[in-house]
């Protein structure tokens, strides 16, 4: 991975520091319903100010197209931001560039912080466009970009202004950059991925991406009743994408044609009906009744991937091995959770996951905090597993 600058290369102290957050968080009634993403980027703002640097915060919100939507303001994240600053004062301006936005920045002495409002007001923000570029990095001194959610957007904030001003990594951005780095470019071996979900038709470059790095990828949920129809079982009405059968046989060949290993459900959970308490019964994949659905991996392969995951040392996962979100078939995915949270706790595995459905499932087996890393970033965690560039990132190596 390339080297880029951050805060322990950067002199900030009273400097004025745009920093590109990710505030794009729930809200309710104009309220922040969920504010963890708004506490990860204190970190960086504290580092900040406790080394006098001005701090002026950029972020998006929603998608307001260009407008000025008043449901779309960032103003109600100022109170939880303030909160997680442990009470540091917050000022606001109501917009990102021209008047406000300078005379705010103006203001500022060193160790105090501002917040801009939406960047996504302004249509020029998405167009990566170099004129509102200009008009951001006029605001500061040196770009700090702590939001990875966001470095696969060719967005001005993330992209054009990187190149106007000296940049570098926040905290956040730097950590994911070095967990994805260890378990992804250079890795401890044997690797193992986990990839699960509903659909192989959205995760085709991921998986021809990893078959290619891993020693072992795990397929689960729904994408493995497709790769199990492609083998030829009868999956009964289990959800499949029957017309991806050729895609599924090209990655296993893949997989032979580089000498990994993919690891396919040999057993499974089944029903008639997808709700909680529905009569359930265990039977092999190649023996699933015509009116039934595969709805969770079953005992005989989680045994199998627990025992695996003994001998691995790095795992990167991405999806739930079942329909988690209703009991009972949320048992594959929590038991293998807790196997790799445990081997993680024991220094014996290094587990990092990521995308949305992931969290959920993570905290839902009660093992988020155990896991080495687990990254919020979905879109971006994704297309860097798939390989693709991302041009948040790349910029910071180019300025370094």
């Amino acid at each position: 991975m390339a080297q880029f600058q951050s805060l322990d290369t950067l002199d900030v102290a009273g400097k004025t520091v745009l920093v590109r957050v990710d505030f794009n968080v729930p809200m309710k009634d104009g309220q922040v319903t969920d504010a963890s993403r708004i506490q990860r980027a204190a970190r960086t703002i504290r580092e900040l100010t406790d080394r006098k640097a001005k701090v002026v915060l950029l972020s998006h919100f929603g998608r307001p197209k260009g407008e000025r939507v008043p449901e779309m303001s960032l103003k109600p994240t100022v109170p939880p931001l303030q909160e997680a600053l442990d009470g540091l004062p917050v000022g606001f301006a109501d917009d990102c560039v021209g008047a406000p936005a300078e005379q705010a920045v103006a203001g500022l002495e060193p160790g105090q912080v501002v917040l801009l409002e939406n960047l996504r007001y302004h249509k020029e923000e998405e167009k990566d466009d170099p004129a509102f570029a200009d008009q951001l990095a006029k605001l500061g001194d040196l770009y700090l970009n702590d939001a990875f959610s966001a470095a696969h957007r060719a967005h001005a904030s993330v992209h054009a202004l990187a190149k106007r001003l000296p940049s570098g990594a926040g905290r956040l951005m730097q950590e994911e950059l070095e967990h994805l780095e260890a378990a992804l470019e250079n890795p401890r071996r044997p690797m193992m991925a986990v990839v699960g979900g509903a659909k192989v038709s959205t995760k085709i470059d991921l998986l021809s991406n990893l078959v290619t790095k891993v020693d072992a990828l795990v397929i689960g949920g729904g994408m493995a009743n497709t790769f199990l129809h492609a083998l030829g079982h009868d999956v009964g009405k289990s959800l499949c994408e029957k017309e991806m059968a050729d895609t599924a046989n090209a990655i296993l060949q893949k997989a032979r044609d580089e000498g990994g290993d993919i690891v396919l459900p040999t057993d499974a959970v089944v029903a008639r009906e997808l709700k909680a308490g529905v009569e359930t019964e265990i039977c092999s994949v190649k023996s699933v009744p015509g009116d039934q659905m595969i709805l969770d991996a079953g005992p005989q392969t989680v045994e199998h991937l627990c025992r695996r995951l003994e001998d691995c040392a790095t795992i990167v996962w991405n999806g739930p091995l079942g329909t988690f979100e209703t009991p009972p078939f949320d048992q594959a995915t929590n038991q293998v959770a807790a196997k790799a949270a445990e081997l993680t706790r024991a220094n014996k595995l290094l587990s990092v996951a990521g995308g949305g459905d992931t969290v959920s499932a993570l905290t839902n087996a009660g093992v988020l905090d155990d896991f080495s890393y687990v990254s919020a970033a979905g879109g971006a965690f994704l297309e860097w597993l798939e390989g693709k560039d991302l041009p948040g990132v790349r910029v910071l190596a180019e300025s370094a």
